[in-house]
């Protein structure tokens, strides 16, 4: 085992903590937050399949989901915040 597989094995390892978080917790924030841990760390990986394949287009939606990715889940709880408040 090369390692690259060792490095993109570890990677999926860590990806299935906040999964796991998720799954147990029932608090809505700490799932909102293990979701967006989820969204950060799948764009790495991705990024990291890019550089190992010399596949630039990869490389583009690993950026775009690591930018707007965590956007959407903080514009999600804000509106979960502003729901819970009225």
């Amino acid at each position: 085992m090369s390692l690259m597989e060792f490095a993109l094995i570890a990677m999926i390892l860590a990806l299935l903590i906040p999964l796991y978080e998720a799954w147990s917790d029932s608090d809505v924030w700490q799932t909102l937050l293990s979701f967006a841990s989820v969204s950060t760390k799948a764009s790495v990986m991705i990024l990291f399949v890019s550089v190992l394949r010399d596949d630039w287009m990869i490389g583009i939606v690993g950026v775009i989901i690591l930018s707007v990715g965590n956007a959407g889940l903080m514009l999600l709880a804000q509106i979960l915040k502003r729901l819970g408040d009225s």
